[in-house]
């Protein structure tokens, strides 16, 4: 069996268990590592070895984009104080921590335990966003855990090639120089996303085109991650920044069909390419067992110490943050509470990048030697990232449900009815004003019925609203009504946007209502 065939039995069994996992409500990733995992221990399966160009060029930019594209800037702007606090000081606590456990109980160097520690410093984005999908978190919860797990990525990353040149060339780590790579990679990543960003939208506001917009949307993160990482910036931030400024915008650009499809072709991407990548976490972990050396054939034993010391300051460095954030605020008279610092902590996966840098880590040192215990710190981290995907994937709705601060569905449908309800009053304000017909001459002799219908399918709306009671529409007048429609559903989509933008609604349900808005948009072009 060639590899190329096993890639391929792969994607069909990655896709079978994901669409199980859905079905059943369980936890995609978790299921997708140990399927992955079984694959990789039946005998005649050949060893799979992954060159780190394919997860980290191919694989990560568009599942970052699109990760990037479900949070918006209002919801940063919001959760910004306790994200820098995870983003800087609790990376380089769990970069300290995990390194000088991995020391004191692996053969690992002073060095080498260093990468490992920086390597599984952040949380990730591609893990964390899929876990969070299932659960319905506070807005304000849901933002700060994927903010963490999008913005942290590029100071562990500044740690790891530290780590890395140390460990290659045997060069001293000073202050100043560690400063100024974080600000070449982070600051040069976020301007060079932005900047990607800005040129997208100038494109995308030219054309309709929907095979055109599309294929723009494939091609912007990949460009992100190529012009930063060659311009020795950090492709992964510029990716993440891309996404959430296009993310917030999107509404803007083109029209519902080109969103429509935009949207359904991403969604496909994400899934294939999420569900290979998990399954591909569990398969990597047996071909990294067989490369290690004698003296390191003790990693059963350490990767569930080296997992708990990551959950255990994460819990430790969030519980303490999150009290002081708490007084800071003037609450201090009232009692802090466990719920959201125990959720965020548990949040805390780690997932494909983590094995992406684990990966990329050179084979030899500057002299030539082979790195030490490179096959050991793959082992570590691609064993840390499958135990906490399976063991806090499985977990997580647990904790969450126990805290009790998911929303519960009845407050997402009051929320949604309540938007539909102000949408369509403000679009029969609109109408209503239109009473003068002949403002409405070039629609031609329909016009008048055609206003009729669209009041009458506006006040049914507002009732569907109130009752939750759906019926059947009433066939629909011809041109002039699709004409009176579509203003309209422009005007019901703007208000939507206001209503958003005075923190009125949270992002999910903007985003549902305006697909909504989308959908019916176009089945009305479609009749053209």
């Amino acid at each position: 069996m060639t590899g190329l065939t096993v890639i391929l039995l792969l994607v069909v069994l990655a896709t079978a268990v994901a669409t199980g996992a859905r079905r059943w409500r369980l936890p995609a990733p978790s299921l997708l590592v140990i399927a992955g995992l079984v694959v990789g221990l039946i005998p005649w399966v050949p060893e799979v070895r992954l060159p780190p160009h394919v997860i980290s060029v191919l694989v990560l930019p568009p599942l970052l984009y699109a990760s990037a594209g479900e949070i918006s800037v209002r919801d940063l702007r919001s959760v910004w104080r306790p994200v820098t606090g995870l983003v800087f000081g609790l990376v380089l606590a769990s970069a300290v921590a995990v390194g000088y456990v991995a020391r004191a109980i692996t053969p690992l160097t002073i060095a080498t335990a260093f990468i490992l520690g920086a390597v599984l410093a952040s949380t990730d984005p591609v893990a964390v966003t899929a876990l969070g999908r299932r659960l319905s978190l506070p807005p304000r919860v849901q933002a700060m855990v994927q903010a963490e797990s999008l913005f942290n990525d590029a100071t562990s990353l500044v740690l790891y090639k530290v780590a890395v040149a140390t460990a290659v060339s045997g060069s001293a780590i000073t202050v100043s120089g560690t400063v100024e790579q974080f600000l070449i990679l982070a600051g040069g990543g976020a301007l060079i996303g932005a900047a990607v960003a800005a040129v997208v939208t100038l494109i995308r506001r030219r054309t309709e085109d929907p095979v055109l917009e599309t294929v723009i949307a494939l091609v912007t993160p990949y460009a992100s991650y190529v012009i930063a990482e060659d311009s020795h910036a950090s492709g992964v931030t510029a990716v993440i920044v891309s996404g959430v400024v296009l993310g917030s915008t999107g509404h803007k650009l083109g029209n519902a069909p080109v969103r429509l499809q935009v949207h359904a072709v991403y969604d496909t991407v994400t899934f294939l390419l999420e569900s290979v990548v998990f399954a591909l976490i569990g398969l990597e972990l047996p071909s990294a067992v067989r490369h290690l050396a004698h003296d390191e054939h003790g990693w059963p034993l350490w990767v569930p110490v080296i997992a708990f010391t990551v959950l255990a300051i994460r819990l430790l460095w969030i519980f303490p943050l999150s009290a002081l954030i708490h007084y800071r605020h003037g609450e201090g008279d009232s009692r802090l509470s466990w719920r959201v610092p125990a959720v965020l902590s548990w949040a805390g996966t780690r997932g494909v990048m983590p094995l992406a840098a684990a990966l990329s880590i050179p084979l030899v040192t500057d002299t030539g030697a082979p790195l030490p215990h490179r096959a050991l710190v793959l082992t570590l981290t691609t064993g840390t990232v499958a135990l906490t995907v399976v063991f806090q994937g499985f977990t997580l709705a647990s904790v969450v449900r126990r805290s009790g601060i998911a929303l519960e569905p009845e407050h997402t449908a009051r929320e949604e009815a309540r938007t539909r309800r102000r949408i369509a009053h403000t679009a029969l304000e609109e109408l209503k004003q239109l009473g003068d017909l002949d403002e409405l001459a070039e629609l031609g002799a329909a016009a008048e019925a055609a206003v009729k219908q669209a009041r009458r399918d506006l006040e049914a709306r507002i009732h569907q609203a109130e009752d939750a009671h759906y019926s059947d529409p009433d066939a629909r007048p011809a041109d002039a009504y699709r004409e009176i429609r579509r203003t309209l559903i422009g005007i019901e989509a703007a208000e939507l946007q206001r209503l958003y933008e005075a923190n009125m609604i949270s992002n999910a349900t903007r985003r549902r209502i305006q697909r909504e808005l989308d959908l019916e948009e176009t089945s009305l072009r479609a009749r053209d």
